[in-house]
């Protein structure tokens, strides 16, 4: 794809609805955000569909305006502490087609917020069933776990004080064992992201953290 997807306005956008996070400034510019963010994002994931395919048919990249791989703006604020109606990114995530937003999913996210854009892959707060499938496969599969860690892709989240009841507290890999998500984290700088080659670097980190989003694919017992 030639040119920038993304250009500062996005940012800018971003900031200034950090600074007037209410209704009626959002409405008065959702010109902007639809022309700004909503167009460039729907733009790479439509770009992002024919990369995407290639490092596996089971992961899609759903371009449509509502329902698909782009996030809701809209906060939902039932359940947080925080009250204020949007966020103040815009977000990305492809998931696998067996999956609805409602179950969990591993896959490939996409975050961009002034100053804190970063790729992100693997899965985030899974329910308790697909954690205990996740922990049971690197017990079970320990050399392909450790073929993964072994490759470079540094594995984080959220973790417990202790490993969980019933896996082995001198296993091998405790640590991970103690894990509550299993995801990276690759950080990106604004500018990086309005560069021509994002897509492609994109693409890059995508494909390099694939074992990781295999690994929790075959663990939830869905098609890789």
């Amino acid at each position: 794809m030639k040119g920038s997807i993304f250009s500062q306005s996005l940012f800018q956008f971003l900031r200034e609805l950090k600074a007037n996070n209410n209704r009626e400034w959002f409405l008065a510019n959702r010109d902007r955000f639809e022309a700004e963010v909503k167009m460039p994002m729907l733009a790479l994931i439509m770009a992002f569909a024919a990369p995407l395919e290639r490092i596996n048919k089971h992961y899609v990249a759903n371009p449509r305006g509502t329902g698909g791989s782009m996030l809701r703006i809209n906060r939902d604020t039932r359940f947080s502490m925080n009250k204020e109606p949007y966020k103040t990114n815009v977000g990305a995530y492809f998931r696998h087609r067996e999956c609805s937003r409602e179950i969990s999913s591993p896959g490939f996210y996409l975050h961009l917020e002034p100053g804190e854009c970063f790729v992100s892959t693997g899965l985030w707060h899974p329910d308790p069933e697909s954690l205990r499938k996740v922990r049971e496969r690197i017990v079970s599969n320990t050399k392909a776990w450790k073929a993964l860690r072994n490759g470079g892709i540094e594995v984080g989240g959220d973790a417990l004080k202790r490993v969980p009841p019933g896996f082995d507290p001198d296993h091998v890999f405790a640590e991970d064992l103690k894990l509550k998500d299993f995801h990276t984290h690759t950080a990106f700088k604004d500018q990086e992201v309005c560069s021509p080659d994002f897509l492609e670097r994109f693409t890059d980190v995508c494909r390099g953290c694939a074992p990781l989003v295999a690994f929790l694919t075959k663990a939830l017992e869905l098609p890789w």
